[in-house]
């Protein structure tokens, strides 16, 4: 599977979603507005517009913008041991999120209008197949390796994002501690199954 998104950032994009980074984040999804996000941007709603039609448009392209810093942060790990990036990629997903909870918010609010935006929708599809994509690579490598059990990796994948996805709305919803949870269930798992 090729990376997730052939979209390359320039520098003046990426400007313009770190603004949206914090303007979600102070403001969450439902009152964020182009304004709000030219104010964090430091420029006119017409500089922002120059680069997206649309506020969902840009939203799109944010949600790229996320999955290419999640890759990019797994890229970055040197090694190549198979319980080593297992475990990178849980901590990615349940522990990495306990410093941003407004994002989370935010992303619950944006995965809440994708059954009514098509873009959001595919976008929010085409990340999880692409997480999905990761984890199961790294279960078949440490079945190939003999680290792991013979199992249907497809299978322990999707438990796993079962584990990660509702970790996330509880702890929107219910707290932290949802996450922290959810980590060791995650991690008691996979070890129950690959070991």
């Amino acid at each position: 599977m090729a990376d997730p998104s052939d979209r390359s950032f320039s520098e003046p994009d990426e400007e313009i979603m770190q603004a949206t980074y914090r303007a979600l984040r102070e403001h969450g999804y439902a009152d964020l507005t182009i304004k709000r996000i030219a104010d964090e941007y430091g420029k006119s709603t017409a500089a922002i517009h120059y680069y997206y039609d649309t506020k969902e448009d840009l939203l799109v392209a944010f949600l790229d913008f996320l999955l290419e810093r999640f890759v990019d942060s797994i890229h970055e790990v040197e090694t190549t041991d198979p319980e080593q990036r297992l475990n990178l990629l849980l901590d990615e997903l349940l522990v990495a999120p306990r410093e941003n909870r407004d994002l989370s918010v935010a992303l619950l609010e944006m995965r809440s209008q994708a059954p009514y935006k098509e873009a959001f929708s595919e976008r929010f599809q085409q990340n999880d197949e692409y997480i999905r994509y990761m984890i199961k690579a790294v279960i078949n490598h440490g079945i190939d390796e003999g680290v792991f059990e013979d199992v249907d990796a497809e299978h322990v994948t999707r438990a796993l994002m079962t584990i990660v996805d509702g970790a996330r709305t509880r702890s929107v919803v219910l707290g932290e501690g949802e996450l922290e949870t959810a980590r060791q269930a995650a991690a008691e798992y996979a070890d129950a199954m690959l070991r």
